[in-house]
């Protein structure tokens, strides 16, 4: 059970965009790719089977997973993230902070 997951909100910690907030697009691994967050631009080559123009793309880099932190909207701030298991046995993520569940 990662403590970051696919569609969380996450506040970046360390690097170039520190103190940017953005969208989980994808989970690989140690690393995340966030939405505007780390842009690259790439040198792409046309490929007429696939449609795709060739020219230069701007796209979002994966960072790693240690540099994001999860947001919290009721603090306002990047929060720690812990476990529950609740009574009924399912495993939670909560804040370390308040206690209080992460609503993803």
């Amino acid at each position: 059970m990662n403590r970051i997951r696919k569609g969380d909100q996450v506040l970046v910690i360390a690097g170039k965009n520190k103190g940017q907030k953005g969208e989980v697009l994808r989970v690989l691994g140690d690393k995340v790719v966030v939405s505007n967050i780390n842009l690259v631009k790439r040198h792409t080559k046309p490929n007429p089977q696939a449609g795709q123009p060739g020219g230069i793309v701007e796209r979002e880099s994966p960072i790693h997973i240690s540099n994001v932190m999860l947001f919290n909207p009721a603090t306002g701030k990047g929060e720690r993230v812990g476990y529950k298991v609740l009574e009924d046995g399912r495993k939670v993520r909560v804040f370390r902070s308040s206690g209080e569940a992460v609503d993803a």
